[in-house]
This record gives C-alpha cells, sequence and structure tokens, in this order.
C-alpha cells in the first residue's frame, strides 16, 4: 500500500490505486477525488481505496446487522477489515477462521474476533459448535484458499449469505448439500466504486474506525521491495510505504 498526499483548495483528498511503480503515478482528475474526512487519517484513507473498500462492498451485498454471526475465512489485512466493519455494523458474534500466528495475534490484540479457528481437521464442527450446532448467517471469504472457501459455505447456515472477496484460486463445492438444500446464496464481490468510498469514509467517521489500526510495519519509499516482501511473507498485518 503506498500512500500519498494532494491539496486542492484545503481539502485533503486521496486516490485509489494498486501498487503502481513510481514512475507510473499521474496527477488524479478531480471527479475521481475523495475528500479524506475529518479525523481520518492518510493512512485511513489509503485503506479505503482497496482493503476496506472491497469489504464494504461486499458486505452491503450480503447485509450485516445485530441478527447475524459473521465468519471471516482468511485473517488477512481484508479478512481484519471485515470483522472490524461488521463488528461496528452490530454483528451478534465474529468469528475469524487463519493459520498464521501472527494475523491470529494481532486479531486477538485488536479484539477483532469472539472465537479464532485454525483451518484443519475439527474446524468446521468448531464454528457449528460455536455458533448453537446451526452455522453463521453471514460469511466472507478473504483467503482465496479452497478449503477455507468450503469452510465458509458449509460454516454458514440454511438461507445463510456468502462473500468470496479473495482473488485467485479455486473451489470445489457439493451443489446439492453445500448450497441447494440449505437455500444458501453465495456473491462475488470486486473492489468497489467512488460513491461507495465515499460513503464508506463517512461511515468511518461515525462508527469511529481508524483503519491505520491494521497497519504494523511502515517502510519509506527506497524500501518498497522490502514491503512488498514482508506482505508476501503473511506476517504482518497491512503494510505501509510513505513518502
Amino acid at each position: 500500500m503506498l500512500l500519498y498526499q494532494n491539496f486542492s483548495k484545503n481539502q485533503h483528498f486521496f486516490r485509489k490505486f494498486f501498487g503502481l511503480e513510481p514512475k507510473y503515478f499521474r496527477k488524479a482528475d478531480e471527479k475521481d477525488l475523495i475528500p479524506l474526512l475529518e479525523p481520518l487519517t492518510y493512512k485511513d484513507g489509503a485503506q479505503v481505496a482497496c482493503g476496506f473498500g472491497t469489504v464494504y462492498e461486499a458486505i452491503e451485498k450480503i447485509g450485516i446487522s445485530g441478527n447475524h454471526t459473521v465468519l471471516a475465512t482468511g485473517l488477512g489485512p481484508v479478512g481484519l477489515a471485515a470483522l472490524m466493519l461488521a463488528r461496528a455494523m452490530g454483528a451478534d458474534k465474529l468469528i475469524g477462521v487463519e493459520m498464521n500466528d501472527y494475523r491470529i495475534d494481532l486479531a486477538q490484540k485488536l479484539g477483532l474476533a469472539d472465537k479464532i479457528i485454525k483451518p484443519g481437521e475439527g474446524a468446521l464442527e468448531e464454528i457449528l459448535e460455536a455458533t448453537g450446532d446451526h452455522g453463521a448467517e453471514r460469511a466472507i471469504d478473504a483467503s482465496a484458499n479452497d478449503q477455507a472457501r468450503q469452510l465458509a459455505v458449509r460454516g454458514t447456515r440454511d438461507w445463510g449469505r456468502i462473500a468470496f472477496v479473495g482473488e485467485g484460486g479455486t473451489s470445489t463445492l457439493n451443489p446439492s448439500p453445500d448450497m441447494i438444500h440449505g437455500q444458501k446464496t453465495i456473491y462475488g464481490s470486486w473492489v468497489t466504486s467512488l460513491w461507495k468510498m465515499e460513503e464508506l469514509t463517512e461511515h468511518l467517521v461515525r462508527w469511529n474506525i481508524h483503519p491505520e489500526k491494521l497497519i504494523t510495519h511502515e517502510f519509506p519509499l527506497e524500501q518498497a521491495g522490502e514491503a512488498y516482501a514482508l506482505m508476501a511473507g503473511g506476517n504482518c498485518g497491512k503494510v505501509a510505504v510513505t513518502f
């Protein structure tokens, strides 16, 4: 994640971009700029563009409220953002599935999950036990891992809704028992729109949420390669490259 600053008529703006090299940077068109509302920081705003915006779009599709237990498979930055937003929307219980100890510790430190389960044999049974043998009403997969996607679907109760936001990978499901018989709905959701990002910034202020809390490491622009290597290794939360 690269963060930058732009000023226009005393307003702070940010613009989404996807890890482009500095030589490809250009000034954003005014129509694509979004006000960064007080008291959000530049590090908050940069995450609205991708991680938080992506999962906010998915949450808007499946709907989350105080009636719902939410299951998130994969607790990288997007999965952690899902839990943070679901908590703000009043989710009854938050369950995370993650194999990386660093990210498990981070989620626990930030108080983002009521229960965290490691994937593997017995994981589905743990989800069912934590939900009164029903499963979660809502699930979000941010892992792009086949087994995690199976767990997200099978760990969702009848008539539940699931969003797939993790890019890549495959998905091996048995349609009749996994989806049809339980009347489950799976949504694919990819990034978000400018107007949804603007809506999200307003909600972040209202809910007193700071995505910056997910940043565990920062690097100067000259060490961007190290930042990407750390992110690829997974032993981190969100990684920021600042300049």
